[in-house]
């Protein structure tokens, strides 16, 4: 879940499948800004990154404005960072280059923890423990039943698995000239003449579980909208598919907020869910001059600006953040009720708060499923 297998062509080829994306200032160094992409749900100890991917991130500033209940993205400049691996042997290391805004380029190898040499940026790439804090067959049954059907505990879905992670943390002043707010979203692109978005990710949990279920939908119920979803350009959707994503999140939308009997985001008359314009601007929305924080900053920028209030917090998605609650809080009651909890608070192997965070790989990870 987040968005693991998010969707047919990802359960087809799950190398290009990204299952998160975090975005926080560093713990360690003020001014930087860390951004993590991780990769290929239940990858092997040995996993490797594939060469004919181009593993992207996309920045572009941000326009905070409470007065105006909005978050809104500049339209230039945008900062592109690209990650690309070569073949190199079966087994062993690979060697990476990132190429930064300016066309600078840094080589890496995988596995390697690049030491803080005062550089611009640091990065990583290599398996790692999957962080991911979800009883996902929980949420999987409260849709199908049609109520809520969290335990107490409930259980990471196959705890132990791992993925493929790239790590960029980048000094923002020098690579982007800006230390303001940002909205970020990752993508993995075909690598050639002809580059084709495969997927992209902002936010967590937007493509399974508000635009998976088709149930609710009476508009376009019998279409898998996911992929469509995918190939959109996250800072501007195309017109073709727009109306088809707005019916499928104003429905299902609406089924999370009545799941507690208490209808807190009522529809308009012509049926348009209060939240649903802010779940298509889908990207973390992060503020790299505030300090590094866990646990309620999570959408934070964005929930106080819809409140009319001025953000308290860096934003973003930090690797410890338990964002499922959040999000079930936030769809179910708005914040103004109890916590919707799925009875899993933190990850078996929490990050740290020393580059590059996640937690080594599991060497005797989980068998995956035959079927999902």
């Amino acid at each position: 879940m987040s968005d693991h297998i998010s969707g047919p062509r990802a359960l087809a080829d799950p190398i290009a499948d990204i299952t998160d994306v975090y975005a926080f200032p560093s713990p360690e160094r003020p001014g930087r800004l860390v951004l993590a992409m991780n990769t290929l749900p239940f990858a092997p100890v040995d996993g490797r990154f594939s060469d004919g991917l181009i593993y992207r991130f996309r920045l572009r500033p941000v326009d905070v404005n409470p007065d105006e209940r909005r978050v809104g993205t500049a339209v230039s400049p945008e900062w592109v960072l690209d990650c690309v691996f070569d073949d190199g042997a079966a087994a062993g290391t690979q060697t990476g280059r990132l190429t930064l805004p300016d066309g600078e380029v840094t080589s890496f190898e995988t596995l390697g923890h690049c030491v803080d040499d005062g550089s611009a940026v640091r990065v990583f790439a290599g398996p790692r423990w999957d962080p991911f804090i979800m009883d996902a067959p929980a949420g999987l049954r409260t849709i199908a039943e049609q109520r809520l059907s969290f335990t107490d505990p409930g259980s990471i879905f196959l705890d132990g698995k791992n993925i493929l992670a790239i790590v960029v943390e980048l000094d923002c002043e020098r690579v982007l000239g800006h230390v303001g707010p940002v909205a970020v979203v990752a993508e993995t692109r075909t690598r050639g003449t002809l580059s084709v978005r495969i997927e992209r990710v902002g936010r967590p949990e937007v493509k399974n579980l508000l635009l998976g279920p088709k149930q609710f939908d009476q508009v376009n119920r019998d279409l898998e909208i996911r992929d469509l979803y995918n190939m959109e350009d996250a800072f501007h959707l195309g017109s073709s598919y727009t109306g088809a994503y707005r019916a499928r999140l104003h429905a299902n939308l609406a089924f999370w907020d009545g799941l507690d009997g208490v209808v807190q985001w009522p529809l308009d008359a012509s049926g348009v869910h209060p939240l649903t314009e802010l779940v298509l601007a889908d990207y973390l929305v992060v503020d790299p001059s505030r300090p590094y924080a866990e646990q309620g900053s999570f959408l934070e920028i964005e929930r106080a600006v819809l409140a009319g209030q001025a953000p308290r917090t860096c934003g973003g998605r930090a690797l410890n953040d338990d964002v499922i609650d959040i999000l079930y809080t936030f769809w179910i009651n708005g914040g103004s009720g109890p916590v919707i909890t799925d009875g899993v608070d933190a990850a078996s192997r929490p990050a740290s708060t020393a580059f590059p965070y996640l937690s080594p790989p599991n060497p005797e990870p989980p068998t995956p499923p035959e079927h999902f």
